[in-house]
């Protein structure tokens, strides 16, 4: 059974190119989603090119935590969680935890200014049509962009981050979870 926390508040960027005010962006809730580990599936396999031009996969990680955040360097939640992402990737460094990115609907210049900016400390692999991203859609879905999932060291879908003010201490918790759900 997941175990969902949610309270209302902006989304991230679900939507580009919309009419309004909204600067293209339309609003959701925040939430994070638990998974217990009996009752987990298995997380897709994530393969593409990173943005050095180079075959990567989510494979190369089998048997540790996996967080995979989606994200485009036109997305201002995006760029807000950024360095949050950064120091929770260095953090959890020697605990077997690794991080991905997805990047989605963006030119890959653009994306490469926005790692260096942000001195990502990760790989990213190329997404642009959002064929890896919906390859959570039998497990947690994505429903705004940005989205993080945290796939535990078997393998499983063991949560999902929805949040556009992402913080340190909520990711951080998630991963102490994931790292304990299997651990204990």
């Amino acid at each position: 059974m997941a175990v969902l926390l949610a309270c209302a508040l902006p989304a991230g960027c679900s939507g580009i190119g919309t009419e309004g005010s909204t600067g293209g962006y339309v609003s959701g809730s925040k939430f994070v989603t638990f998974v217990e580990p009996e009752d987990r599936d298995p997380a897709p396999v994530l393969e593409g090119e990173d943005l050095e031009g180079e075959d990567r996969s989510s494979e190369e990680f089998d048997g540790e935590v996996l967080v995979v955040n989606v994200w485009g360097s036109w997305c201002p939640p995006c760029r807000a969680e950024a360095p949050v992402l950064n120091q929770i990737s260095e953090q959890y460094t020697d605990d077997g935890v690794q991080f991905l990115g997805l990047v989605v609907r963006d030119n890959p210049d653009a994306a490469r200014a926005f790692e260096r900016k942000f001195q990502t400390p990760y790989p990213s692999i190329l997404d642009g049509g959002g064929r890896l991203q919906l390859g959570f859609a039998d497990t947690l879905p994505s429903q705004a962009i940005p989205t993080t999932w945290v796939i535990d060291a078997d393998g499983n879908v063991a949560a999902r981050i929805v949040d556009p003010e992402l913080r340190a201490s909520t990711l951080a918790g998630v991963i102490d979870d994931v790292l304990a759900s299997v651990d204990g």
